[in-house]
């Protein structure tokens, strides 16, 4: 009884009537559905591909055909059957032609004196199996370099040993002043200032003892023009290509960083001046409100008001300075911010 109930499109190409009747009957025993095309030579194959009637799931393929056989029928075979696996079908033991023929894209190879109606079933079934984790694969990889090479966010891959760059997205070209030919022959030391790299080093011996798979913190970066930026850096540890790599995001806070220091510089200053307001002006004006006095009581002598004046206008002009500091003070403090003094452009 068949054991696969799905239906089977598959091509058999082979000339010999009594192979392709053994086939034929070894894929009824294990295949409910199949729709059977055969080919008896490589023009008739050539042909059925070009005519694109069918999606075929598999191609079983004879190696010994009138009009062409060997390396270069596989090679045929092999592109134009697309994305179907190709499983080759011999007499010849020949150990060292069939490891060839698997490096030119044949998903199997199987001896016809060896072929049972379980074995080639098996094959078909592990070669679509494969075909389907391959085509996940390749999703996978389609999606991760498009969030890769469309990332607006500089990125770069790096291979976690040599620390040599492996790939970088074009955010990071944009950004950097490198060119892509440029950036991959070099390695994330030469990203950073000299003095940074001893700290760098250290960062990575620390994530490899603790074992983290991700890492991140801020660090200077050194563009191709010279300029230090701070960056926010997050990695993770990928398989790329085969190498054992770490995949990270370069986010430039550089000019929040400075904005910060702005602030804080300014409010620095605020803080000076709300002092000099609450002290420094208060002793000025406190001997002032007390000579003041002195005018409103009528026994005051001519003279004692005469020096209470003089007093008074001394203790204006220390004010009047006091004030024209505070006023530099705050001029100062309005140009460290540039959102002082100013209109908010998002308003």
């Amino acid at each position: 009884m068949p054991n696969h109930k799905n239906e089977f499109n598959i091509l058999v190409i082979e000339d010999n009537n009594g192979d392709f009747a053994l086939v034929e009957e070894f894929l009824l025993e294990q295949i409910e559905t199949l729709k059977l095309v055969r080919a008896k030579n490589y023009e008739e194959a050539r042909a059925i591909f070009l005519r694109k009637e069918f999606q075929f799931d598999i191609v079983l393929l004879d190696l010994s055909l009138p009009d062409k056989t060997g390396i270069p029928l596989i090679r045929d075979i092999v592109e134009m059957s697309l994305s179907a696996p190709v499983i080759v079908l011999t007499g010849y033991a020949d150990f060292d032609f069939g490891v060839r023929s698997l490096s030119l894209g044949v998903s199997d190879y199987i001896l016809k004196e060896e072929l049972t109606s379980t074995s080639l079933y098996r094959s078909i079934v592990y070669n679509l199996e494969r075909k389907k984790i391959t085509s996940a694969l390749g999703e996978s990889e389609k999606r991760y370099s498009e969030l890769f090479h469309l990332s607006p966010l500089p990125m770069f891959v790096f291979e976690a040993e040599t620390l040599g760059f492996l790939d970088v997205n074009d955010a990071f070209i944009k950004h950097y002043g490198y060119t892509k030919e440029e950036i991959l022959t070099m390695n994330l030391r030469q990203i950073r200032p000299p003095k940074d790299v001893p700290i760098f080093e250290q960062a990575l011996f620390d994530d490899s003892r603790n074992q983290m798979d991700t890492s991140f913190g801020t660090y200077r970066h050194l563009k191709k023009n010279g300029e230090i930026i701070q960056v926010d850096i997050q990695s993770n540890f990928v398989d790329y290509k085969g190498k054992n790599a770490k995949v990270t995001i370069a986010s430039d806070i550089t000019e929040r960083l400075n904005y910060i220091k702005a602030i804080e510089s300014q409010n620095e200053k605020l803080r000076e001046i709300s002092w000099m307001q609450s002290h420094v002006v208060r002793a000025p004006l406190a001997r002032i409100m007390g000579l003041i006095q002195i005018f409103k009581d009528e026994s005051s002598a001519a003279e004692e008001k005469e020096t209470a004046l003089d007093y008074i206008l001394l203790s204006a002009n220390e004010l009047d300075d006091v004030i024209k500091e505070i006023t530099n003070k705050t001029k100062i403090a309005e140009d460290d911010d540039p959102t002082l003094g100013h209109e908010n452009p998002g308003a």
